[in-house]
């Protein structure tokens, strides 16, 4: 079922339903439409009682290449999961509604989901690649599987959903920041942000058998159980934490647009992400995001 022309929703087996990225030819760049369709995804599944287990999947070499900034602005006719206002007026106001919307509210509404919910990551996780990883539950990777977030290069502290902490841990955090290295897959594992790396060719069958297996047990108990590790990070202070990054996130936007013309981002960052992103040569002269 198309959810629209970003993201299809289905159910391969029993108790388990999947949503995946159909934007193979833009390296499943993530916009404002593919947002709020994966949100009805999360929404669907979650009123579906059948449902046990939530799948993200993604077609193409890459799972997603992070944020695709041309068409994302316009959030008119879009289902606004939050009550702040505001997303269309101008200056760092409106920057700052808008972005707290689409990048931190919508994500972190999905990491409350209240189902199990894996993803299956192949090819490039880029910047917001990973943010739309890191509300699942559980990661399986393919064996080429990469991951980095290099928005330093623009005079931007991380992408808006400032997880890195968590999933990389304090030091290893500042220093994949502070140089804008590729994390590879068993490297990931090793770190514990990926829990299972698989050949490519069997990503999809190994994230399914684990889902399925998941699906067995009873709703309930697995509810309780993610709830019970969300809180505890919530008890550390994750979310408090997530919200003060985000500040400075948009503090960079703020400081960038003074200091370079208008632009959300310093334009010199490109020629030191296109070793790591492998960008097109026309991206070099654009004005991208994280």
């Amino acid at each position: 079922m198309k959810l629209g022309e970003r993201v299809t929703y289905d159910v391969p087996v029993e108790r388990v339903a999947r949503a995946t990225l159909t934007r193979p030819e833009a390296g499943n760049l993530a916009d404002v439409h593919l947002f709020y369709e994966l949100d009805a995804a999360y929404r669907r599944a979650a009123a579906d009682d059948s449902i046990s287990v939530f799948v993200l999947a993604a077609e193409g070499d890459d799972f997603s290449l992070g944020h695709d900034v041309d068409p994302l602005l316009s959030t008119d006719g879009m289902h606004q999961v939050t009550l702040e206002g505001g997303l269309n007026l101008g200056g760092v106001e409106g920057d700052m509604a808008w972005e707290n919307e689409v990048f931190l509210q919508l994500h972190w509404r999905w990491r409350n989901f209240p189902k199990p919910a894996l993803s299956a990551v192949q090819g490039r996780v880029f910047a917001g690649g990973m943010m739309l990883m890191w509300p699942t539950d559980l990661i399986v990777a393919s064996e080429d599987a990469r991951f980095a977030d290099p928005v330093t290069a623009f005079g931007i502290s991380a992408v808006e959903l400032f997880m890195h902490p968590w999933e990389f841990g304090p030091r290893r955090a500042k220093e994949l920041l502070f140089t804008g290295n590729l994390l590879t897959a068993p490297e990931a594992k090793e770190l514990g942000m990926v829990s299972r790396v698989v050949p490519r060719a069997d990503l999809e069958s190994a994230t399914l058998a684990l889902a399925e297996r998941i699906a067995t047990r009873p709703t309930a108990g697995l509810k309780m159980a993610k709830k019970a590790v969300n809180q505890t990070l919530e008890i550390q202070g994750q979310w408090n934490a997530l919200q003060a990054a985000f500040g400075l996130h948009t503090l960079g936007h703020a400081h960038n647009r003074i200091a370079h013309d208008g632009s959300y981002i310093d334009p010199a960052g490109f020629p030191l992400v296109a070793d790591i992103w492998d960008l097109p040569k026309e991206w070099e002269d654009s004005e991208d995001d994280s």
